[in-house]
This record gives C-alpha cells, sequence and structure tokens, in this order.
C-alpha cells in the first residue's frame, strides 16, 4: 500500500504586538455588542473582552518633556537624555520631545544647528529609545537633505529603530501686525508625507506645531486609526495664550482622539520666546495634564477603553454624512 503524505502550511505565529492590534480591532465591534444586549453570548463577551484588555493593556503612561534650550547643543542633547530616563523611571512607555530641542527656534538657528538624518541627535534619541525601553517622539530638530533644510521629528521604538520621520508640513509664515511676524519658509521647506507609527498600545499621528491647525490632517489621522495624535510645538507668547489650549481640545474633541503637544520650556531671554504649557487632552475634550511655563515633565495615563466609551456615547463617526462631504488624503505616508 502507497503510503500518502500530507503537508500542512501554517501562517507564523502572532507576535504579541500583532495579537493586540487585531484585538484592538475588533474591539469596539465586541462592546457595543455587549452593552447593547443584543446577543446571550454577552456575559461571555464581557469577561473575553476583560482578559484581552487586561493582556493588551490599553491603558498606558505618555510623558510629556517641557525641555530647556539653549544654545549649546550638547547641553540639550544631554538634559533631554536625563529627561528621558526620568519619565521612564516613572513608567512611561510612551515619551514626547518639543519642536526643535536640540537647538534654539528661529531661521537665524536652522542652518546652524541643522543635521543629516541620521546624525548626532538622532543617534542620542535612539540609545535614550533602547535604553530606556520607550517609545520616543523625537520632538523635532532642524534636518539637512541635500541643498533643503526640513523642520523634521524622528521617532524610536524601544529596540532603537526609526519608526517614522515626520518633516513639518504646514510652515509657521505668520504676520500679526505689531505683535510677531515669522516666516519659516525663508530657510524651511515642507514636508509632503502624513506619518503614523504603531505601538502595542494603540497607532499614533504625528504632527509639527503649525500642523495643528489643520483640522483635516487629524481628521484624517483619526480616520486612519489614530486614537493618539502628538505634536510638538513652540507657539509663542501671542498665539499660545489665545490658541494653544484651544486648538489642542478642538481637535480632540472633533476625532474623540487624546491629543498631546510639548513645547520647549519658556526662556525670556531667546530671541523667540515659547509659551510652554505642553498639556495633554482626552477625547472629551478635558484638559488632563498641563505644565507651567518652566522645564517639567508631565505625566497623562492614555486609556483606550474610556476614549471607545465615548466613541459610544456620542457617535459621530457613525453618524458623519459621507454621502455630503468626505475629507481624504492625496499623499500616503
Amino acid at each position: 500500500m502507497k503510503q500518502k503524505h500530507v503537508f500542512v502550511l501554517t501562517a507564523p505565529p502572532l507576535t504579541e504586538e500583532q495579537k493586540c492590534r487585531e484585538f484592538r480591532n475588533k474591539n469596539l465591534q465586541r462592546r457595543l455588542l455587549v452593552k447593547s444586549g443584543q446577543s446571550c453570548e454577552s456575559l461571555i463577551l464581557q469577561q473575553l473582552i476583560t482578559k484581552q484588555l487586561i493582556f493588551c493593556r490599553l491603558e498606558f503612561s505618555l510623558a510629556v518633556v517641557q525641555l530647556r534650550v539653549s544654545k549649546i547643543k550638547a547641553d540639550n542633547l544631554g538634559r533631554a537624555q536625563k529627561l528621558v530616563k526620568e519619565a521612564a523611571g516613572q513608567g512611561a512607555k510612551v515619551v514626547v520631545l518639543p519642536e526643535c530641542f536640540n537647538s534654539p527656534y528661529g531661521t537665524g538657528f536652522f542652518a546652524e544647528y541643522a543635521e543629516k538624518i541620521p546624525g548626532e541627535s538622532t543617534r542620542v534619541l535612539s540609545e535614550a529609545a533602547r535604553d530606556c525601553g520607550v517609545y520616543l517622539v523625537g520632538g523635532s530638530i532642524p534636518e539637512k537633505d541635500g541643498e533643503k533644510l526640513y523642520n523634521t521629528c524622528s521617532v524610536f521604538g524601544p529596540d532603537g529603530k526609526l519608526l517614522v520621520k515626520h518633516r513639518k508640513i504646514h510652515l509657521f509664515d505668520i504676520d500679526v501686525p505689531g505683535k510677531i511676524r515669522f516666516q519659516e519658509s525663508e530657510t524651511l521647506s515642507p514636508g509632503n508625507r502624513l506619518s503614523m507609527f504603531e505601538t502595542p498600545f494603540c497607532k499614533v499621528g504625528v504632527g509639527i506645531c503649525y500642523d495643528i491647525r489643520f483640522a483635516e490632517l487629524a481628521h484624517i489621522y483619526a480616520k486612519k486609526g489614530c486614537q493618539l495624535l502628538v505634536y510638538p510645538g513652540a507657539f509663542n507668547m501671542t498665539t499660545g495664550p489665545a490658541h494653544w489650549e484651544l486648538l489642542q481640545r478642538g481637535r480632540a474633541v472633533d476625532n474623540q482622539v487624546y491629543v498631546a503637544t510639548a513645547s520647549p520650556a519658556r526662556d525670556e531671554s531667546a530671541s523667540y520666546v515659547a509659551w510652554g504649557h505642553s498639556s495633554v487632552v482626552n477625547p472629551w475634550g478635558e484638559v488632563i495634564v498641563k505644565a507651567g511655563p518652566e522645564e517639567s515633565v508631565v505625566y497623562a495615563d492614555i486609556d483606550l477603553q474610556y476614549l471607545a466609551d465615548v466613541r459610544q456615547q456620542i457617535p459621530i463617526t457613525t453618524q458623519r454624512r459621507n454621502d455630503l462631504y468626505s475629507v481624504n488624503s492625496v499623499q500616503e505616508g
């Protein structure tokens, strides 16, 4: 009798991160089923969700570093490393640095402090992320690429690898008579890609400062599954008190997401004085933590169960009239 050989092809096992991501994608539908009481399996589902929520850690600690920035790059890098380590020691899993954390902010400084990526500053960020085991949103630095300069945020994973590089999309060109005139486009070029990255907790969208004024960008990030938006930014003493908190709360409420902003600490002697007040806003539009003007690290618990509850209570995502209007991306990240 001839022996038969049976070959079974099996897919490679999912990583812990992939398991969590798969669960997150299914979790909202399961939760809605449980809460509606439409299934006799609701109790079993609730127990399953409870176990998986614990397994997938749908709550995590976020740290925002409000760094005092000087004209000495080595000092800025050293303090950034120290504060990232401090944040990790307090249990932070995601750490955000401010815009232009390695140099003073200003058109006269960008070319002088610009680096290629990888370079000195991004090597420090990579090492800090790896040594501390955190997701590190590296604020921004002036990046040199060929003949062009960009305002660029590099994000590193806990293994120290570069996850995404976001070049500021919207350049800060404003003129408020008698108060402030600033033209980033005099020295910088704009980026042309959306920037998102995955964590075991949630998907994160990245913008830099002026990008927060453009509601379309935040909306697209939310449509693509981002539950946390991070904006390293350096609003000033004119736009800061007027719009800094307002814009964060607006983006959070519009999209029912968490929004975190990281500003440099205020330095009254600088040519450009940052407003400070780095913050985290929840999906209900509440400021859950806010720094003062000085150098500090502030912490917030990002609760994705709460985010899902808000979306279930006020279901704007399912109520949106896509038959009448739509916001879509032209250039994918």
